[in-house]
């Protein structure tokens, strides 16, 4: 009998891992500002550009990261170190329509927005 060739296991090619937040009280125009910040640096140097700014988005964003990073560590066993923020958006969600009244029985609308924001990241 001729012996089988045992096949080898190939790598697999280094994958894009994302996470989204969605639904969060912060306008998709303010939250690109931060993303723009942080695209293309490394996790650990993103991490800390959040830590230190001031705004809501960015405690948002930082939250995004960390999932997404947990996510490409504990299920595609990537290397947390050589990680690196490969894409990052801010889209637009729902916006959630109230009314202020005003003078003489009228009434103007407030939109306040909301916006899903995703995180992509990758190997070096």
């Amino acid at each position: 009998m001729a012996k089988k060739k045992v096949e080898e296991v190939n790598k697999p090619a280094p994958r894009d891992v994302k996470a989204v937040a969605k639904t969060v009280r912060v306008t998709s125009r303010k939250a690109k500002l931060v993303l723009d910040l942080i695209r293309g640096k490394d996790v650990k140097e993103a991490a800390a550009i959040l830590k230190f700014l001031p705004n809501k988005a960015a405690r948002v964003t930082a939250k995004v990261l960390k999932s997404a990073c947990a996510n490409a560590t504990h299920n595609f066993q990537m290397d947390e170190d050589k990680l690196y923020v490969k894409a990052c958006y801010a889209d637009e969600g729902i916006t959630l329509k109230r009314y202020m009244p005003r003078a003489k029985g009228s009434a103007s609308p407030i939109m306040k927005r909301t916006s899903h924001i995703t995180v992509v990241v990758n190997e070096r």
